[in-house]
């Protein structure tokens, strides 16, 4: 009899043992954050990814966060970082690199995938992504700053709707042909450039056009300072107070679209992440083309990564890259890049049938690609939220007329130095 009961309960044991751990290795819920930047349904796009997802791994849960704008979404991913409850993944900006690594919050991802995979990833959005050989963040919402034109309004105005302005001259002579003035008042601006939120990814572009970027590769040095950047700079002031051809002082970002869409201004810079949005909500004919050129062509990269995070259980991190290899499936990217407007960020999603297809229906959603040749890696620092405000507040402030270029640029060259210094070798 004691034989026997002790088998049963060693046999019960067992049994509990294996039923505990089916539940942590079978069952894994992750978390996810995610931004929502540009206009339109992403936070539904992304609701059904995640659907579909699940029903593919039956045994993982994601519950997607979203944070509202980027900014929003990196505060709160460091709040839960600095209170030990650290998010499974995140899409965050992909100059947050240096941040994430100096707060150790963030796994290094080369060793999680094979090289092929990673190398079918644009260079010019891996440039964000990594550090020497070092992957640290895959790329994913990744865009560049296009021009769009009402092409309606370019005909109104005598001028080729096919043509779209390719250098900063011609940029200013249609900007004044396409703004249509009434005495003192203005019914249609010719151009419009966004300064708030993104004002130094503005700046960054104009500044590739004319000379070099405008930091270094290892985020300890800024040039904010630089001949380039003061040409750059005082031809965008020059466009709304010489040219007149835009509003004077601040522009908001999230409104520029808004203004585009209904006819307050023929041109405007923005991401192509707007460009689904645009093409489901004009009701006129538009063209987008690269930026127009100073000395040369330029665009900076710019947003979202995604992020897997250091201090969370192994199961989770491997449930949070079947989820990154789900959502930079070629297929999914292609989806993902005709859902939103981003660009594919994986040469091999173009040569999907989708995407071949939707290019060739709608040519503007190559217009980013192409650009890639002419691109750069958007601001990166370390610090680099106080590094992009000391900037930020010193364009506005020259935009508004209350500092001139030079002032306004020296003094953030030298507020930032101040703050990089103790990461100088």
């Amino acid at each position: 009899m004691k034989k026997l009961t002790f088998a049963l309960v060693a046999f019960l044991f067992i049994v509990a043992g294996c039923n505990s751990t089916a539940g942590t290795s079978e069952e894994v819920d992750i978390e996810f954050y995610f931004p929502v930047a540009v206009g339109g349904p992403i936070a539904n796009i992304i609701d059904e990814y995640v659907a579909e997802f699940e029903e593919e791994n039956e045994n993982i849960n994601v519950t997607a966060i979203f944070g509202g704008s980027y900014q929003d979404t990196m505060t709160q991913v460091l709040a839960a970082v600095q209170a030990g409850n650290s998010p499974d993944l995140a899409v965050l900006l992909s100059v947050e690199l240096f941040t994430l690594l100096e707060m150790g919050a963030i796994e290094e991802v080369t060793p999680y995938f094979e090289q092929e995979y990673l190398d079918d990833f644009y260079e010019g959005f891996l440039a964000n992504s990594a550090i020497g050989d070092e992957v640290w963040s895959v790329p994913f919402q990744r865009s560049t700053i296009v021009l769009y034109y009402n092409k309606d309004m370019f005909e109104e105005a005598g001028l080729d709707p096919e043509q779209p302005p390719t250098t900063w001259e011609e940029l200013a002579e249609y900007a004044d042909q396409l703004t249509v003035r009434d005495g003192g008042n203005v019914s249609q601006w010719g151009l419009q450039l966004p300064s708030t939120g993104f004002q130094y990814w503005i700046t960054q572009a104009l500044a590739l056009q004319t000379g070099e970027n405008i930091m270094s590769e290892d985020g300890k040095e800024v040039y904010f300072n630089n001949p380039e950047v003061v040409e750059a700079v005082q031809f965008w002031y020059d466009l709304a107070n010489v040219h007149e051809v835009m509003p004077k002082g601040i522009i908001e970002w999230g409104t520029v679209p808004s203004n585009f869409l209904s006819g307050q201004t023929a041109m405007m810079y923005h991401t192509t992440g707007n460009l689904t949005n645009v093409r489901d909500s004009a009701d006129f004919e538009f063209g987008v083309a690269m930026l127009p050129a100073n000395h040369s062509f330029g665009s900076p990269t710019g947003g979202g990564n995604l992020y897997l995070f250091e201090d969370i259980p192994e199961e989770n991190k491997e449930a949070a890259i079947k989820f990154i290899e789900f959502l930079t499936s070629p297929e999914k990217v292609a989806e993902w890049s005709m859902d939103t407007g981003y660009v594919a960020t994986r040469e091999s999603a173009y040569e999907t049938d989708a995407l071949i297809q939707y290019v060739e229906d709608f040519p503007a959603a190559q217009v980013a690609r192409d650009q890639l040749e002419h691109s750069a890696s958007e601001l990166a620092t370390y610090q680099n939220g106080e590094v992009q405000q000391i900037f930020n507040d010193a364009l506005q402030s020259i935009l508004t007329g209350e500092r001139s270029v030079e002032e306004g640029l020296d003094r953030a060259q030298n507020s930032a130095s101040s703050v990089l210094e103790r990461f100088q070798d």
